[in-house]
């Protein structure tokens, strides 16, 4: 993969531009709906809510939780296939403690939580599920230490400091740690130009990436081997304030596009 001093020089031109047009088109005052469509308020009854939600909503008393309400769809979309299996869950930022119970009653009996706090005082919450990890998101020597207590993270859930650079960083060391098939959640991205969505915005680059023929193969249309991000990052997703990465349950080596039939168009190549 080339360094990024041998990318800048094609910016200008290319993805600065785009980035350019792709902001103006965003703010401009005009509706991005069909003209048919409906707008419906996010006010639905219990029947409908997802269980993230409808615990929400019934947590009146006791441990302190404070979400928007529209993660709720965004938590159960990526985090549903893990509810009732094993699964090892780590979020930094437990304030209240009150999202380590939402996350216990989701996910089932055979969730492990490890939560990350700068207040000592937060172990206080731990018990046989929880383990509560007293460090500070932006100390790389840290995630080291929990990397190593911590062999296996299936969900990364980054609700911590909201400072963009602590982002990056906590992106940068943990998302090579989160197991195939694993989910990075990153919340609360505040800001048009915030500078975390760029980061992530920069990784996302690599996925449209055209490379090299794979071993053995003269047709780039049977397989052309994958960069790292391609190998292992499946999707990523921005919802209003989030950012969601997943990860390939098995390493994507190459990527193809076989043809299929005998009836072609004929095609110019354009």
């Amino acid at each position: 993969m080339p360094e990024w001093r041998e990318i800048i020089g094609d910016l200008p031109a290319t993805a600065v531009m785009g980035l350019i047009r792709g902001f103006e088109y965003g703010r401009q005052p005009r509706s991005l709906r069909g003209k048919d469509s409906q707008i419906s308020s996010h006010n639905r009854n219990s029947a409908e809510q997802n269980p993230l939600e409808a615990y929400f909503d019934a947590h009146h008393e006791g441990a302190g939780l404070w979400k928007w309400r529209h993660y709720f769809d965004i938590y159960h979309r990526h985090f549903s296939k893990f509810r009732g299996r094993k699964v090892t869950v780590l979020e930094i930022g437990v304030f209240s403690g009150g999202s380590l119970g939402m996350w216990q009653h989701y996910f089932g009996p055979g969730c492990q939580i490890h939560g990350v706090d700068m207040l000592e005082s937060c172990k206080t919450y731990e018990s046989d599920s929880v383990r509560i990890h007293i460090g500070d998101q932006g100390d790389r020597d840290f995630w080291q230490r929990v990397r190593q207590e911590v062999p296996q993270v299936d969900i990364v859930i980054d609700d911590g400091s909201h400072m963009q650079e602590h982002q990056m960083l906590t992106l940068e060391e943990l998302l090579p740690h989160v197991s195939p098939g694993g989910v990075y959640l990153c919340e609360d991205t505040y800001g048009a130009t915030s500078q975390f969505h760029d980061f992530v915005c920069g990784i996302t680059h690599w996925l449209s990436q055209l490379g090299e023929l794979s071993p053995g193969v003269e047709d780039p249309h049977e397989g052309i081997a994958t960069n790292p991000v391609q190998r292992d990052v499946k999707s990523v997703h921005h919802y209003p304030f989030v950012t969601v990465l997943e990860k390939h349950q098995d390493a994507m080596m190459s990527l193809a596009a076989p043809r299929k039939g005998t009836q072609w168009q004929p095609w110019d190549g354009g």
